[in-house]
């Protein structure tokens, strides 16, 4: 019944994060309720041994559609595993804990400034160039690629929003872009948690099968109705973070 339940989490957070990230809302959340007393790093590396398949699934399916920018994103993708795994050594060093109570506030500043610009995101105008832009991505990928080793809440959709912001891509190229650099992080976080044996592989297969599942059905969505409505399932899930790292932060007990 539990690996039935997780399986079903596994393909909506597949659906999510294909289309804009935010996956782990729905499947760690799942994954705590039908093991509650296994050890968080091991249900956070079951967490990744699935997204990892689903978020490159959508990377491939993307890149025949939709013409990525992979002079810059092959060296961002780089920069996402080298600080997603420096971020997860960090953690075993610092506590994370000082973030929990400054990201909802974070999210709600994206939230607000992505309703408040009705145009952002809709069209596609790359504003860099060469090695401009190549140095941009990385940048954005070190940083959040740290995060997501530290700490991890809403990677996708900071990837998202940081390259309609900073880069000028619209939702839809932004989504595809943030796909590699999403599965280069949760690779490098997969490999940490595998190395420290917090694995379950007899799940692995099952929970990947359902991610990829979702994964196909939310790219198909993504490619079939663009930019805008990739732009309307980001608020939607950048909302439902603000409300569960909220909850999380200051109604917990």
């Amino acid at each position: 019944m539990e690996l039935l339940f997780v399986s079903l989490a596994s393909a909506l957070a597949g659906f999510v994060d294909s289309i804009v990230g935010g996956g782990g809302l729905v499947l760690v959340p799942a994954l705590f309720a039908a093991f509650p007393t296994t050890h968080p790093a091991t249900l956070f590396g079951i967490n990744k041994s699935a997204s990892v398949w689903g978020t490159a699934l959508a990377t491939v399916q993307y890149s025949r559609r939709v013409q990525l920018r992979w002079h810059a994103l092959w060296p961002a993708a780089a920069a996402g595993f080298a600080g997603s795994f420096a971020g997860a050594w960090v953690v075993t060093v610092i506590s994370p804990e000082f973030l929990r109570r400054l990201l909802p506030f974070v999210l709600l500043a994206v939230l607000v400034y992505t309703l408040a610009r009705k145009d952002l995101g809709r069209e596609h105008a790359p504003r860099l160039e060469g090695h401009r832009e190549m140095l941009a991505a990385s940048a954005i990928g070190a940083v959040i690629g740290f995060y997501d080793g530290f700490f991890g809440p809403g990677t996708g959709s900071f990837f998202v929003f940081l390259f309609v912001r900073l880069l000028g891509y619209d939702f839809l190229n932004a989504s595809a872009s943030a796909k590699l650099l999403n599965t280069a992080t949760n690779l490098a976080a997969l490999l940490l948690f595998a190395v420290k044996g917090h694995v379950w592989w007899h799940f692995a297969l099952a929970l990947a099968l359902a991610n990829i599942a979702g994964s196909l059905l939310g790219t198909h969505l993504a490619l079939k109705h663009g930019a805008g409505f990739v732009r309307n399932v980001f608020i939607v899930v950048v909302s439902a973070l603000i409300l569960k790292t909220g909850y999380d932060a200051f109604l917990r007990a």
